[in-house]
């Protein structure tokens, strides 16, 4: 019989293999892992939303399209008559609204034409949207004491609308916050250009 001591190199020197393999399989699947174990597919690097890339104009300027924004609509408090509308620049490059100064809202079924533009409101420059930066538009939902009192046709609670960044676009629904209906009076109706702040938009 073998002594203990010869049964006890055996063993070793069987492990010893037995561990080198494992070594080999690991370094040959480039993974530190067991060889058996699946491989952990790495994500590529995020891209502009959509995969597109933002359409540029002169002088290399990017456009604000709706899948690089997010929108938000609602009554400020304390503020009759009037909804303010919201837009965050979520992607990765600045945007302007250079092509189009003030958004083309639709409150109906888009056949009508957009609410005018209060003109005066125009701001010196085109605003530009820094990644993560806002931009705001107030829009007169009527006029006080006028029709928008009454619960008929000229004076309908909305909870959504449509808004287009540009006459071409198709318009996007946009839902007011909570959901909670704010009285229109499209005919009355008016929206200010984008304007660089909550305080500049809020003065109309």
């Amino acid at each position: 019989m073998p002594s203990v001591t010869a049964a006890r190199r055996a063993l070793t020197a069987g492990l010893t293999v037995t561990l080198a393999l494992a070594l080999t399989a690991a370094c040959q699947n480039g993974l530190g892992n067991r060889a058996d174990a699946p491989a952990t597919a790495v994500s590529p690097a995020p891209g502009p939303p959509h995969g597109g890339t933002p359409p540029t104009g002169p002088g290399g300027r990017v456009a604000c399209t709706p899948e690089m924004l997010r929108f938000h609509a609602g009554a400020p408090p304390r503020t009759a008559h009037r909804m303010l509308l919201t837009v965050t620049n979520y992607g990765y490059r600045t945007c302007d609204f250079a092509a189009q100064g003030y958004p083309l809202l639709h409150f109906g079924d888009g056949r009508h034409r957009a609410v005018p533009v209060i003109g005066d409101s125009r701001p010196r420059a085109v605003v530009r949207l820094a990644p993560n930066r806002s931009a705001y538009a107030t829009v007169r939902t009527g006029t006080a004491g006028g029709r928008h009192h009454t619960a008929g046709p000229a004076g309908r609670p909305i909870a959504q609308f449509g808004m287009a960044l540009n006459a071409r676009a198709t318009p996007v629904q946009v839902g007011l916050d909570g959901r909670t209906p704010v009285r229109v009076d499209p005919p009355a109706a008016r929206v200010t250009y984008w304007q660089p702040s909550r305080e500049a938009a809020l003065k109309w």
